[in-house]
């Protein structure tokens, strides 16, 4: 199977499967979804989070999904549980559905290891 092909289906799975679990079937897009995996990673699931917070959750979920592209490196996690990320490399300029494509395939390798899909 072509690498794009997988990736669509993979991709189709993971937005239906936490779209059932998290939306009751309304289909998540790819920023709730980024969302999410932030409150997974600070681990503080049962939170109401302000707006301020809400981008912070993003912003750890984009660290930890670009970890394994060298863009990132955990640094620690601070004194409120948050983890903390160091810039490696710099993001490279990409247009808007080159990153999509970025931010899916890391999101399906994501839930590839966490075993949420295979």
């Amino acid at each position: 199977m072509a690498r794009d092909e997988q990736l669509k289906e993979r991709w189709a799975l993971v937005v239906e499967k936490l779209s059932a679990q998290f939306a009751d079937g309304d289909s998540l897009d790819l920023d709730a979804i980024i969302y999410l995996i932030g409150v997974q990673e600070l681990g503080q699931i049962h939170r109401d989070y302000k707006k301020d917070h809400k981008l912070d959750l993003m912003h750890v979920a984009i660290c930890k999904l670009l970890t394994p592209y060298g863009f990132y490196e955990f640094d620690f996690v601070d004194e409120d549980g948050w983890p903390h990320y160091k810039v490696k490399e710099q993001l490279p300029h990409l247009k808007a559905g080159e990153q999509s494509v970025l931010m899916k395939e890391a999101i399906v390798n994501y839930f590839v290891e966490t075993e949420y899909i295979d």
